[in-house]
This record gives C-alpha cells, structure tokens and sequence, in this order.
C-alpha cells in the first residue's frame, strides 16, 4: 500500500530564492524503513534529504536523520537550519521559546530563533589536526595559498579538509584535478575540500567552496553549513573568535550567505531559510 508522505523542499542559506542549497524534508518518517529512506534520498538527487521521527532524548523537540545518495551523514549544516524550518513553518511549538533541539547522529544541536526569521545552529565540538599532503597544488591547479595558516583536517562528525587560500579570488580561481582531488580526499579520509581566502570587497569577510568528488565527478556543494562550522573552529582555535560573514556558490551561479556569530560560549552558523516546494510525497 502507498504511502503519503508531508513533504517540503527548502532553500537554506539564501536571501532569495534559488540562490542557496536545496533540501528535502520528509515532516514525519516514523513509518520508513531505513532501506525506504535511501530509496528517497537517492531518488531527490538533492545532496541531503532528512527525515523527521519523535526524539528518544527527554530534552530534544524532534529526531531527525539525514541522508545523501549513497548514504547517511551523523551531522550535516544546512539539513538541521532547512529541517528545524520546515517544522516551525508546519506549525512546530519548541519546548523552550526562542530555541529548539535537534537530535541527531552526533547528538544534541542546538538552534537559535531569530526574531527576523533567521535561524543557527550551534555548531558541534571539532577536532582540529593539521595536515600536509605533497599532491595539494596538482590537485586544486593552485599554488595561491596562505602559507601563514596551516592545512587542517577538521572533525565534526562529517570531516572537512580547510585549505586556506591567498585571497577570495585564488579560492575562485580554482579547478580541480577531479582524479588528484579525490585521490587526495581518499588519503585524507574526508568528505570534502573547503578551501577558503579573505574577501576585499566589504559585503563578506570570507568566498568559501565546498568541493566534493561523486562517483567519479566533482561535486561543488553550493553552500555548506557543516564546513563553514568547520572553518569557524578552526578560526576559534587561531584566536580570531570575530562575528563575520561567509559567502558560497558563486562559481556555480547561487549566492549563499552564512553568518557567524560568537556567544554564549557557543559559535552560531547561521543564515535564511524559505519554502519553495510544499506538498505530500506518496510512496
């Protein structure tokens, strides 16, 4: 028998639409079985689609799980801000005004409500190991790198390469090697490369990328609230706890913006979410 499912699309990190990443939200997966969840998610093609269950944590408002196409992610940046959404949207109540908590692979996440709307997550603790690797410049086509700060693998549950860049052009500039890069993330045991440089324009403090090899093809995620949480430890720990403004996606036509934000002893990545598909998924 079919299934009907609550089913929205969301665009996270975007102030207009089509600018930012898409996500799937599947509102109430309770009746999925995880083999049903893949199917969905690989059926999406979206980079991330997440399913929605009732918390097992007495503190958690909801559980969620996400997956990609080939598999599921503990933590994932712009699933928890395009969930978190698309529950308030369908009418959600948090348990505490003003923030709710996601329970999910890496554990309890954290989310602040704006009073613009904007939503952030506070991003989960990170391992921080530096990292060399000779075939760096032969896999990006780049030698413009920041030599005062090092490469820097970071854990958070999904782990990211930081590669910092001379410039936010040298982080443009770029273009991979597709069979070197994946090489090098295979060595480095990471989901993907983020190199990052300083912009000079006034709008952003930092142009990031988030380059990924799939199958065999490079993947360009357009923005990416995991590796931007990443680059915010990885500031943290250099001493530059400073408010500022990232943004993704500009090779490939979006225009992602995440905020970050240093409080309450917490570092808050965050950015606008907004609706573009709202309907039923049957199954």
């Amino acid at each position: 028998m079919a299934a009907t499912l609550p089913f929205k699309q969301v665009d996270v990190f975007s102030t207009t639409p089509l600018s930012g990443n898409p996500l799937a939200v599947i509102l109430d997966g309770s009746s999925l079985s995880d083999a049903q969840m893949q199917r969905i998610a690989s059926w999406t093609q979206l980079s991330e689609t997440t399913f929605v269950l009732p918390p097992r944590h007495p503190a958690a408002d909801y559980r969620v799980r996400i997956f990609t196409v080939e598999g599921e992610l503990p933590f994932a940046g712009h699933p928890t801000l395009g969930t978190a959404h698309a529950l308030l949207e369908a009418g959600r109540r948090p348990k505490t005004p003003g923030r709710l908590v996601q329970e999910c692979g890496v554990g309890l996440v954290h989310i602040a409500i704006g009073e613009s709307g904007e939503l952030a997550f506070a991003a989960p603790q990170a391992t921080l190991t530096p990292w060399q690797h000779p075939g760096l410049a032969a896999a990006l086509n780049s030698e413009a790198f920041d030599m005062q700060q090092p490469v820097t693998i970071v854990d958070m549950g999904i782990r990211w390469l930081l590669v910092p860049m001379s410039s936010a052009q040298a982080v443009l500039d770029i273009r991979p090697d597709v069979p070197r890069l994946a090489q090098l993330l295979a060595d480095a045991s990471v989901t993907g490369l983020m190199p990052f440089g300083p912009a000079s324009d006034g709008a952003v403090a930092w142009e990031v990328r988030g380059l990924l090899v799939e199958q065999g093809a490079l993947t360009e995620d357009p923005v990416t609230g995991s590796a931007n949480a990443c680059l915010a430890r990885y500031l943290a720990a250099q001493g530059r706890p400073h408010d500022y403004l990232a943004r993704q996606g500009s090779v490939i036509r979006r225009d992602g913006r995440i905020s970050v934000r240093f409080r309450e002893e917490a570092i808050w990545i965050g950015g606008r979410t907004a609706t573009l598909i709202d309907g039923t998924l049957t199954v």
